[in-house]
């Protein structure tokens, strides 16, 4: 399996969602098995079936979880030396060229994407089309709605 991009913040989310998982709610759903399995017959018991299936999903996450934190490869935007290029984690302030908007966006792993909070994805096209270029540089980015251009106007590292 290959290095997965996190942030510091990002990989910290997934910690605190891990440790929540291992601490809170698997202790919370094998005692539901255990009270479903004082109900009877298994056979016809939703609560169990319900209990089983939660701890299912669980042990999934817990799973998914483990295995990219060990594949991380955390990487701290305040410490990156870039010469003012668009890097992983850089944030970068863009001025959309079709109607003179400005928008902010951070450069994180696909976990921690959030569009709401600024946060895109390494692998999204826009994400692709900003790598490598500094302010003042023109992006151009295939959209599903067709090619829209953005000009770089600061990159920071924060």
């Amino acid at each position: 399996m290959s290095t997965i991009p996190l942030t510091v913040i990002g990989a910290e989310k997934l910690r605190a969602e891990l440790h929540e998982l291992k601490t809170v709610q698997r202790p919370e759903v094998i005692s539901a098995i255990a009270e479903a399995r004082l109900h009877g017959d298994l056979s016809e018991n939703a609560e169990y079936d319900a209990a089983k299936e939660q701890q299912g999903f669980i042990e999934g996450r817990i799973s998914d979880l483990e295995g990219k934190l060990s594949n991380a490869q955390i990487i701290n935007p305040a410490q990156l030396d870039a010469d003012g290029a668009c890097v992983f984690g850089a944030t970068i302030d863009l001025e959309d060229l079709a109607n003179g908007t400005m928008v902010t966006y951070q450069i994180v792993g696909d976990d921690e994407a959030d569009i709401k909070q600024g946060k895109i994805s390494i692998s999204s096209p826009i994400s692709r089309a900003l790598i490598g270029k500094h302010p003042g540089d023109v992006a151009e980015v295939l959209a599903p709605g067709g090619t829209r251009e953005y000009t770089i106007h600061n990159v920071k590292y924060i």
